[in-house]
């Protein structure tokens, strides 16, 4: 295992009921996500990848095998020491934007930061440089409800990037939108992960969006596979 690694999943196993019978997800996965490198994680519906990124970001725990974030094993760590990896390492953008409606753009970069430790003051720069960047600069004071959905993800984005992770999780971050807004919103999300030199692992089932990542890997009956 390379102790530069942001991501190491080895030999994880996941497997659910469903209607009396086991449902084996994944059955001995490996993969290594090297900093700063982009990671394309496509399959068909189904197939395990949203299992796999939540086995990734520690929001589950594997059967078996083992999950390291940054050269730190992760399965012997309590609730909160894993709160605080992710606080610390992990950045998710998923499918759907789930900001917070009440809230502002500005607001909803704000927060995570604040839960982290950083002062609003800073916090609240660093949101706008974050959200200029993805040329939301005369959004800053709009809530949710009033931006478009392309607006919204890269919001999203921004709040995912908001505490510079090693590690960024992306699950469908374009699935939602146009195939216009989708180009757009995924140019933002790559453009900006390679600027902060992050590693990110992104599900999509778009082929084209997949080959401009550096590497793609394929979820095949639970296992992981190159191209």
């Amino acid at each position: 295992m390379s102790s530069a690694a942001a991501l190491n999943l080895e030999n994880v196993h996941r497997t659910f009921e469903q209607g009396g019978k086991k449902l084996e997800v994944l059955r001995g996965a490996n993969l290594t996500v090297e900093s700063g490198e982009i990671v394309a994680l496509v399959g068909p519906s189904g197939s395990g990848k949203s299992t796999l990124l939540h086995l990734a970001g520690l929001l589950e725990k594997p059967d078996t095998g083992d999950v390291f974030l940054a050269g730190e094993r992760c399965g012997d760590l309590n609730e909160e020491q894993q709160t605080g990896l992710r606080l610390k390492h992990l950045g998710f953008v998923y499918q759907y934007h789930h900001l917070l409606p009440e809230f502002s753009a500005v607001e909803n970069v704000v927060i995570p930061q604040m839960i982290a430790g950083m002062p609003r003051g800073q916090a609240a720069t660093r949101a706008k440089t974050l959200l200029d960047r993805l040329g939301l600069s005369d959004r800053y004071d709009h809530r949710p409800g009033i931006l478009s959905g392309g607006e919204q993800q890269r919001v999203a984005i921004a709040r995912a990037l908001a505490n510079t992770p090693a590690l960024l999780l992306a699950d469908e971050p374009t699935g939602n939108l146009d195939p216009h807004t989708a180009e757009g919103v995924f140019d933002a999300l790559l453009t900006l992960s390679r600027d902060h030199g992050l590693a990110a692992l992104v599900a999509t089932h778009n082929p084209e969006l997949a080959k401009r990542m550096d590497r793609v890997v394929r979820l095949d009956n639970g296992l992981l596979v190159e191209g």
